[in-house]
C-alpha cells in the first residue's frame, strides 16, 4: 500500500475523517476537476457554454447542480478519444466495452488515475476483509473489460498474491482454488454460482475450500445471492461497485464488519441521485438514479455520469463516507410488464427462496397477440429434478413472483446445467418480442 497517512486498524484517515472535513476536500478536487474538464475537454468546454456555466460558478457543492449532466451516448458520439482531457500521448491505458449494441465506450487512464484506481481497489479490498499477504484469486476478465486488470493492479498494492485466471475454465479453476489456496477471490456473483456447481460436480464440499473473502461485482445480485453463496462457501460475501466510465471497479465497496450497503470513496468520487425523468437532485435517503462526478482524474473526468443504476444514499457506518444502498437495478434493465415494473434481481429473489430450484435462471420476453408476457426459465434442483418435483417447483415460484412482484408469469422449469452460463456478467433477460 501508499505511504498515505493511516488511521486506526490501517484504514487511511479520510475513511474516518468528519463530515466537515469530507465536503471540505471534496469542494477543493471538484472545483480543480470541473475547471480540468472545461479547459482540457472540448467536449465540456462546448457543453458547458451551451448551458450558460462557468467553473466559477461552483463556489459551494450545491452550486454542482447547474451543470449540466454526462450520459453514455456522449461517449459513443466523441469516440475514440474525443472526451479526453489531457493528449492521447498521456494516456498509460486504454480500456472500453464490446461495442456489441453499436460503438464501444472508450476510457482513458494517466499513470496517476492508474496508482488511484489501485489505491482504491487496495482500500476496497482492505473494507471487505483482504489483507496484506493473501493469496487472490482474480476470477475476472481480462483485457478491454476493466474489471480483471483493476482488480490485479489493486490487489498487489494491498500486497496480495494475485492469481491472475481470468473468466472461463471453470474446472481449471476449481483446480487451482484447490491447489493454491487462496484466501480471496474476486468474481462476478453469477460465475461465482458456477464455480459451486463445479465443485459439487467434482464431488467436493465448497465449505472445506480456502476461501474466506469473496469481493462480487459488475452486476446487480441481491442479499438472498449473497446468503446462498456464504452458506455454500463458508465465506463472507461483499459487494463492490464501479463502473468504467467513472474509474471501474472500487468506486465503492462493502465494509465486512456491517455488509449494509456500499460505503462510497467521495475523496475521489461526488454522488448526487437524481428523479431518473426530471433529473431532479433527492436528498439522501430517496430512491432514484445514481449521478458520479469524478474529483481526481486527469485522462477522463466526468461531471455529472448519469450511471442508470438505481439507488439511495445513506449515512455512514463502518466507515464516514457515505453508503449507496445495494444495486437493485438499472433504468435501462426495467421491465415494464403489463404496468408493473420488474427488475431481474426481483426474479432472483424469489427463486432463491424456492428449494426445489437452482439459482440459475433467464427471462424470456414474449407476446401473444396484444400482450406482453413473461416467461421464467430456470433449473430444477440437480438433487431431485423429477416431474412432480419440477411442477411443485413452478407453481411455488408463480405464487411467490406474483405475490411479492405483482405479475403474472409462466415458469419453465429445465433440467440440471441447461441454462447457459456466463463467464462475466450474466445474461438474465433476452427479448423475443416481435420488432416494430
Amino acid at each position: 500500500m501508499n505511504t498515505a497517512t493511516t488511521s486506526r486498524e490501517g484504514l487511511h484517515a479520510i475513511e474516518n475523517a468528519s463530515r466537515d472535513e469530507i465536503a471540505s476536500l471534496q469542494l477543493e478536487r471538484m472545483k480543480w476537476s470541473v475547471r480540468h474538464a472545461y479547459e482540457n475537454s472540448a467536449f465540456y468546454r462546448k457543453r458547458f457554454d451551451e448551458h450558460g456555466v462557468h467553473p466559477d460558478d461552483l463556489r459551494t457543492l450545491a452550486d454542482l447542480a447547474k451543470f449540466p449532466f454526462t450520459v453514455k451516448q456522449d461517449l459513443r458520439d466523441t469516440y475514440p478519444f474525443g472526451m479526453f482531457a489531457v493528449p492521447r500521448e498521456k494516456l498509460s491505458r486504454i480500456h472500453g466495452s464490446s461495442g456489441t449494441t453499436g460503438k464501444p465506450t472508450v476510457v482513458g487512464y494517466t499513470a496517476n488515475d492508474i496508482s488511484t484506481w489501485a489505491d482504491l481497489i487496495a482500500r476496497s479490498l482492505y473494507a471487505a476483509g483482504g489483507r496484506a499477504g493473501d493469496i487472490c484469486h482474480v476470477a475476472y476478465g481480462y483485457g478491454l473489460f476493466t474489471g480483471g486488470l483493476g482488480a490485479h493492479y489493486g490487489a498487489e498494492r494491498l500486497g496480495c498474491t494475485v492469481v491472475p485466471i481470468s473468466g472461463g475454465m471453470t474446472e481449471r479453476q476449481v483446480t487451482l482454488i484447490r491447489d493454491f489456496q487462496p484466501r480471496i477471490i474476486m468474481v462476478t456473483p453469477s460465475y461465482m454460482l458456477s464455480i459451486q456447481d463445479e465443485f459439487r460436480r467434482q464431488g467436493i464440499d465448497p465449505r472445506e475450500s480456502s476461501l474466506k473473502v469473496g469481493v462480487f461485482g459488475a452486476e446487480p445480485w441481491t442479499n438472498a445471492m449473497r446468503q446462498e453463496i456464504e452458506q455454500a462457501f463458508d465465506m463472507d460475501a461483499v459487494d463492490i461497485y464501479g463502473l468504467s466510465e467513472i474509474m471501474g471497479p472500487g468506486v465503492a465497496n462493502e465494509c465486512v464488519e456491517t455488509k449494509d450497503g456500499l460505503h462510497i470513496w467521495e475523496d475521489h468520487f461526488y454522488p448526487e441521485v437524481i428523479h431518473p425523468e426530471t433529473g431532479e437532485v433527492l436528498p439522501d435517503g430517496e430512491l432514484g438514479e445514481l449521478v458520479f462526478t469524478t474529483l481526481t482524474k486527469e485522462g477522463l473526468p466526468m461531471i455529472r455520469y448519469r450511471t442508470r443504476d438505481l439507488t439511495r444514499l445513506l449515512p455512514g457506518t463502518a466507515r464516514s463516507m457515505r453508503r449507496m444502498e445495494k444495486v437493485t437495478g438499472r433504468s435501462d434493465d426495467m421491465i415494464i410488464l403489463r404496468g408493473v415494473n420488474v427488475f431481474p434481481t426481483q426474479i432472483e429473489e424469489q427463486i432463491l427462496k424456492c428449494a426445489g430450484l437452482a439459482p440459475h435462471f433467464q427471462i424470456e420476453l414474449v407476446r401473444k397477440g396484444r400482450m406482453d408476457d413473461m416467461v421464467v426459465h430456470v433449473e430444477a434442483n440437480p438433487n431431485d429434478p423429477s416431474a412432480e418435483a419440477r411442477a411443485a417447483a413452478a407453481k411455488e415460484l408463480a405464487h411467490h413472483i406474483k405475490s411479492v412482484v405483482g405479475v403474472s408469469t409462466k415458469i419453465d422449469v429445465a433440467d440440471p446445467n441447461s441454462i447457459q452460463r456466463s463467464d462475466g456478467k450474466a445474461k438474465r433477460v433476452v427479448d423475443n418480442r416481435p420488432k416494430e
